[in-house]
């Protein structure tokens, strides 16, 4: 990794759907971020063994942030210095910030007793139900559950209050509980700000600099994002309300086509 004095931080799950399709122009803007020799650090709630296809089709060879800020993987030989704690996952070395399986499946299973709210994870689906409900391939639908941090689940028949007496609970514990449509993902100790802030870190010692960070994310991933990065692109839908974090955010459009040209100029020229 040669030194860099920006790195842009983006929700990715918006602009490259699951079948690895990205949105007209982000590849150019990818394109255009190697020339500047920026780094982007993707952050998805895609798990490890998912999200890596993703990483090999678009050529992203940097760091990212997993399963909704569960922790930072780092490739191979990425830095040279080793971060302090550190796990091996796959081809990847792992800065947890939540805690790993299965802690996640041991709470969730302690939560629904506690509520008396019935849930259904996906690690008790057969192959077939997993494949049905998840709307996947089986192969694609088994890589889905297969997490490092935290643990997906359906609700059988709760209805609007009993969820919301399980978030609150969730909450009291200090887990964080979030919507992925029609499933639902625990963790124990997530957070977007805390991966973000310990990459950061790395990338400071390792170039004696703190380099600017810069967020891209969709209206409904922008809060957490915003809250670590010095300058921020909002990428807008055209209906949707900006959230407070907007404030201090350039918005552009999500789905236009000079959208991405814009924002490359933006970040070379640090004029966000």
């Amino acid at each position: 990794m040669r030194a860099t004095t920006t790195v842009v931080f983006c929700a990715i799950d918006d602009l490259i759907g699951t079948n690895n399709k990205a949105l007209t122009g982000f590849p150019d803007f990818l394109d255009g971020l190697v020339e500047a020799n920026i780094p982007l650090v993707p952050v998805t709630s895609r798990n490890r063994l998912r999200f890596d296809a993703t990483l090999r089709k678009l050529g992203l060879g940097h760091p990212f942030v997993a399963e909704g800020g569960c922790g930072v993987y780092l490739p191979e030989g990425y830095f040279n210095l080793k971060p302090a704690r550190t796990v091996r996952l796959g081809r990847f070395t792992c800065i947890p910030v939540a805690r790993t399986h299965p802690a996640a499946a041991e709470l969730l299973d302690a939560l629904a007793e506690q509520t008396g709210i019935e849930v259904v994870p996906l690690r008790g689906l057969s192959p077939r139900e997993l494949a049905q409900n998840a709307g996947l391939p089986q192969r694609e639908a088994e890589l889905l559950r297969q997490r490092d941090f935290d643990e997906l689940f359906f609700f059988a028949g709760a209805s609007d209050d009993d969820i919301h007496r399980f978030q609150e609970e969730a909450s009291r514990q200090k887990a964080r509980l979030r919507s992925r449509g029609a499933l639902w993902s625990l963790a124990v100790g997530a957070s977007t700000v805390a991966c973000i802030r310990e990459l950061s870190q790395l990338y400071q010692r390792s170039f004696h600099a703190p380099p600017l960070k810069i967020g891209i994310a969709t209206t409904e991933e922008a809060a957490e994002i915003f809250a670590a990065c010095d300058r921020c692109l909002l990428l807008a839908h055209r209906d949707s309300a900006a959230p407070a974090a907007a404030g201090k955010s350039k918005v552009l459009p999500l789905f236009s086509r000079e959208t991405w040209p814009m924002a490359l100029e933006g970040i070379v020229n640090r004029q966000l």
